[in-house]
């Protein structure tokens, strides 16, 4: 893993293909230019401010999904009372929120990466905790998770975690994370989906439809890709962001020309539809946001209403998942901006934490469910975003998307999913860093690299290298060269892997 230098990417790596400097005079890092740049450390990062404004807007693209995601996915399940979230509240509190933490990430940590509405915990929330329990019961599991985050890092305890893992293990935390979001474009842009039998064969995933690629929206993803590489390859200002307006303007044509339609069409599916997104000029563009959904969370009603340790198994898991994650995206978007120090530990790790944290509380105050660090920023960070500039700008267009949530769903899948192919490669380039010849941290980087995607979790990629580095150690009688903290680490997560059987036995 490189330390952070003062040059940029493209002139010490000749494999880099991070965006060439802005033509004028190239900034100094010795003597920002104004008061803006010296808070924002514009100057000192070897970044422009045209280069942070691009950024933003690739991380907003990347990301904007969730302000309809994350509705569809809170708003299609039901409490224990049989209550269910309204739809358009649940979007305009998504991007209230998202929008806020982002600028909040920016302006206190300074670090461009974006958050909101964390996808996997989302779901938890909806078909596991608030079945169980009320809507306002099941956020306010969220605000406490956000809360104990926040002791965590005031303490100083979620710091001195992150820095007791080794600087090689967070090298493959990062990689690991490039080729999660590899999976995640491909998935969601269709051109991998799972095998419709499965179950009877022996190929899990293929390519497209029965293996090939029979649908519009796909060759959108792959033309768009196309150009992507292209630019990126020439060194285009702006290539992942030009890349997802070209793919964005060719779907719009094809969905005009075509009159493809989502997915699902009452109900049924249809496989050659667009994966969520269709990318359709709107009838309506500026709508006022619904705000009714702040403030309705209870932090007590769970535990008497359920018992106290089925609240608590939910915070422990949710506290797990947040708490790992966050750490494995600053590490990921640090080392992919070339921001990170000796020990692999990014710029204001702690604020970069506090706020993540306060985040996860945000959102369950706003009936969103917990909001995280998105790995997505990475998009904004291969288009030039190295601080929080980037953030005001992708913060800002969150929230604007409460009154044009119908304007920022033109952007499909399959157009956004080019930007996180290609930032997966970068990602993926930190790879040789890694000393595979040493078993001692490679057989640990190698699980924490392939379980993230295989498993879609980052958190899971990170517990099996965690437990499997720990358990190497003492097989080879080093038991001393392991941080105390880790091995603390290590039982966590054992826990955290086992809490299925332990749920049957204590439930």
């Amino acid at each position: 893993m490189r330390a952070t230098k003062p040059v940029d990417r493209q002139d010490e790596d000749p494999m880099a293909i991070a965006p060439p400097a802005d033509h004028g005079t190239p900034p100094d890092p010795a003597h920002p230019r104004n008061a803006f740049d010296r808070f924002f450390e514009i100057s000192a990062r070897r970044s422009t401010t045209g280069r942070e404004i691009r950024g933003g807007f690739a991380t907003f693209f990347t990301m904007a999904y969730i302000v309809v995601l994350n509705p569809l996915i809170l708003g299609g399940a039901e409490d224990a009372d049989g209550r269910t979230l309204a739809i358009p509240a649940l979007a305009a509190a998504t991007a209230l929120v998202a929008g806020l933490m982002t600028i909040l990430m920016g302006v206190v940590a300074r670090f461009p990466i974006a958050l909101a509405a964390g996808l996997g915990v989302n779901a938890l929330v909806a078909f596991e905790i608030a079945p169980q329990m009320t809507w306002a019961d099941a956020m306010g599991l969220v605000v406490i998770e956000g809360v104990l985050i926040g002791i965590l890092v005031l303490t100083g305890l979620r710091t001195a975690v992150f820095r007791s893992v080794p600087t090689q293990l967070k090298t493959a935390i990062g990689v690991g994370i490039g080729l999660f979001l590899t999976i995640i474009g491909l998935v969601d842009a269709g051109f991998v989906r799972r095998v419709p039998d499965a179950a009877n064969s022996t190929v899990p995933v293929g390519l497209g439809i029965n293996g090939k690629i029979v649908s519009w929206p796909m060759l959108v993803f792959v033309v768009g890709l196309l150009i992507t590489v292209v630019l990126v390859v020439r060194r285009v200002r702006g290539a992942i962001l030009i890349g997802i307006l070209a793919s964005t303007v060719l779907a719009v044509v094809v969905e005009a020309v075509g009159n493809i339609g989502p997915s699902f069409v009452d109900g049924k599916p249809n496989p050659k539809g667009w994966a969520l997104n269709v990318p359709e000029l709107p009838k309506q563009v500026v709508d006022l946001p619904d705000l009714s959904l702040l403030g309705n969370f209870n932090v007590l009603d769970s535990w008497t209403r359920v018992g106290w340790l089925v609240p608590l198994m939910f915070v422990f898991t949710l506290l797990i998942t947040d708490f790992f994650d966050t750490m494995g995206t600053m590490v990921a978007i640090g080392q992919e901006g070339d921001m990170l120090d000796e020990q692999g530990t990014p710029p204001r790790a702690k604020e970069i934490l506090l706020v993540d944290s306060i985040a996860a509380a945000a959102g369950g105050a706003a009936s969103v469910s917990s909001n995280t660090s998105y790995i997505e920023s990475a998009a904004g960070v291969g288009e030039g975003a190295r601080t929080g500039v980037a953030n005001l700008v992708t913060g800002g267009l969150f929230l604007l998307a409460m009154f044009l949530a119908p304007l920022s769903a033109i952007v499909p899948f399959e157009a956004a999913s080019t930007a996180l192919v290609v930032v997966g490669f970068l990602m993926m380039t930190a790879v040789r860093t890694i000393d595979w010849t040493d078993y001692e941290i490679a057989i640990p980087a190698f699980l924490t690299i392939v379980l993230m995607p295989f498993t879609y979790s980052i958190s899971n990629g990170i517990g099996a290298g965690v437990i499997s580095y720990v358990l190497v150690k003492l097989a080879k009688g080093k038991a001393r060269e392991v941080h105390p903290l880790l091995y603390g680490v290590a039982a966590l997560f054992i826990l955290y892997f086992l809490r299925g059987p332990i749920e049957s036995v204590l439930l």
